[in-house]
């Protein structure tokens, strides 16, 4: 460690939070203007996009406690009509602004003073910096690795590590009895690791902030109102984790989720930046169950997690795909349900994330129209190598029109489901024609199948998010899903013409071919074609059905 004397960052008032401006220029600002000027920001931009979300986690954390609510909708309604209490957010963080000090002696902002291990050694930047590349040196800009960070970057890496860090083996801080010869061995990702983050954007970030700042008296949502705390509003923990029974009862609300201490880190600076770092393990936070806290995920039934545990029902949260586009997944995200489960006396297969309930209920009880759009972004890493690096980082989103989150209008919802339901079927399709073509042609099937179900998603993933978005709430739904089809139809068709045109003379020869019932057929790109068009029809029964003249 340097012997330089500390000197001091303070996030409150020094600039560290990278924003985008509505006019598309960006700066660094200080979590007091972030605030400030939250009306001219279209967003806050990470180094990658998980930071996004880890960043607005933090914002959210302090808007709650600064609040000390929102305590029900008349409350949140009035930030929405008003915007942010400035006076009392700037008075909030004044008071806490030791807490928020970066290199703090005593209390560092999310590090523990004093941290260190049995040699005294400290780690190079590379374990918090994500886009640093684990043995892949393309596409990076830091392939050599981190020498020193700027305190501003330092601290934003700093949030993203409590929330995405990776697994594995890491260093075994003095005191953690946890520690084995120097080391811990895997404690599990950071807590935002687990999750399929879902956020609600807005115009602007105060939109942002308010869609997502979700009232304590929301149904399925347990937040202890004498407890709840952010960690900057908590004793500093020790090197070690939680005790068990502390652990039990926490997180005991969005305070302590948003700001959850999954790690044990201590920056190393020379005083003019971070040249070093200290990452242990902190506080695990098994992700079972916890769907009646953490309100940014979906959430799925785990059979597996249920014999494993012994336990009725075990929910698990829902992660993202990284091959899938999120509209595939949209009836995780509408019903959040199996169908006919209620009926059946079933729980859930799967819990929508709070965060839409949340939205949905904006148009029930509060003054927005069931036509308001929301835009739906999601946030993920996919972990590699038994979660000890970052393979993938996702980030999408995806418009609709709230009215399809609300259980009045299941209907209109389902026929949202069902429209993917068809492209689903359709692609399906399209990969059976390419099957069959590759087979006349006495090529492999599976490849040429692969590509064209890629090819077939990626054609109608802009055509599904504008049908999707231009869902009304005065649009009858079988007429919609009627005409989602036809022009699944169009697309499919054509998808399957440029198939036909560019199959070689020896699929239009044909060969003998085994089909799965054991029959022997002669299989042509003509023979292809009529079954294409065949399965095509069935696939999509409504796209001649009462089909407008001249389509």
């Amino acid at each position: 460690m340097s012997s330089i004397a500390p000197s001091s960052f303070d996030l409150t008032h020094r600039p560290w939070v990278v924003v985008q401006y509505l006019h598309g220029a960006e700066a660094e600002l200080s979590l007091t203007e972030v605030f400030a000027k939250a009306r001219e920001l279209r967003r806050i931009v990470g180094d990658v996009p998980t930071q996004e979300f880890a960043m607005l986690r933090l914002l959210l954390a302090i808007l709650h406690d600064a609040l000390d609510g929102p305590r029900d909708l008349d409350e949140w309604q009035q930030l929405w009509d008003s915007g942010f209490p400035l006076k009392r957010l700037g008075d909030y963080l004044d008071e806490h602004s030791d807490r928020f000090d970066l290199l703090h002696q005593e209390t560092p902002f999310f590090q523990i003073a004093g941290l260190r291990s049995a040699k005294d050694e400290v780690g190079t930047l590379d374990r918090i910096v994500a886009d640093v590349p684990n043995g892949v040196s393309f596409f990076t800009m830091r392939a050599l690795g981190v020498d020193r960070l700027g305190f501003a970057e330092a601290a934003r890496w700093l949030v993203h590590a409590h929330a995405y860090d990776t697994s594995g083996i890491k260093t075994g801080a003095v005191g953690d009895p946890r520690a084995k010869g120097g080391k811990v061995y895997p404690q599990g990702v950071g807590w935002c690791g687990n999750l399929g983050g879902v956020v609600v954007e807005g115009n602007d970030l105060q939109e942002t902030l308010l869609l997502n700042l979700i009232t304590f008296d929301t149904a399925n949502l347990r937040v202890d109102l004498d407890d709840d705390m952010p960690t900057w509003r908590r004793p500093p923990s020790g090197p070690g984790p939680l005790h068990p029974v502390e652990l039990s009862r926490r997180p005991t609300g969005l305070r302590d989720l948003y700001t959850w201490q999954s790690r044990r880190i201590r920056l190393a600076h020379d005083g003019e930046g971070v040249v070093g770092v200290l990452l242990a393990y902190g506080d695990a936070l098994a992700p079972q169950n916890r769907h009646l806290h953490e309100p940014m995920t979906g959430w799925r039934r785990s059979a597996a997690q249920e014999r494993k545990l012994g336990l009725p029902q075990v929910y698990m949260p829902r992660e993202h795909d990284p091959t899938r586009s999120p509209w595939r997944g949209l009836g995780a995200l509408i019903a959040g349900r199996a169908e006919g489960a209620e009926q059946r006396g079933e729980a859930a297969a799967f819990v929508r994330p709070r965060i839409l309930d949340w939205v949905a209920r904006l148009t029930v009880e509060g003054d927005f129209t069931p036509d308001f759009l929301i835009r739906a972004r999601l946030f993920g890493v996919v972990y590699g190598t038994q979660q000890s690096v970052v393979d993938e980082i996702i980030d999408d989103a995806v418009v609709m029109p709230v009215v399809l989150l609300h259980r009045e209008s299941s209907v209109l919802g389902q026929a949202a489901i069902d429209a993917v339901n068809d492209a689903e079927t359709a692609v399906t399709v399209l990969g059976d024609l390419a099957a069959d073509l590759a087979k006349a042609a006495g090529a492999a099937a599976d490849p040429a199948k692969a590509a064209a179900r890629d090819l077939g998603f990626a054609t109608l993933d802009g055509p599904f998010r504008d049908w999707l978005a231009a869902l009304s709430v005065l649009d009858v739904p079988i007429e919609q899903r009627s005409a989602w089809q036809r022009r699944t139809h169009r697309i499919v068709s054509r998808l399957g013409d440029e198939l036909l045109r560019s199959a070689g003379d020896a699929a239009w020869e044909g060969r003998v071919v085994e089909t799965k019932k054991g029959q022997d057929i002669w299989l042509t790109a003509s023979y292809a074609d009529l079954a294409f068009r065949t399965r095509l029809s069935r696939a999509l029964p409504m796209a001649t059905l009462n089909e407008p003249v001249g389509k």
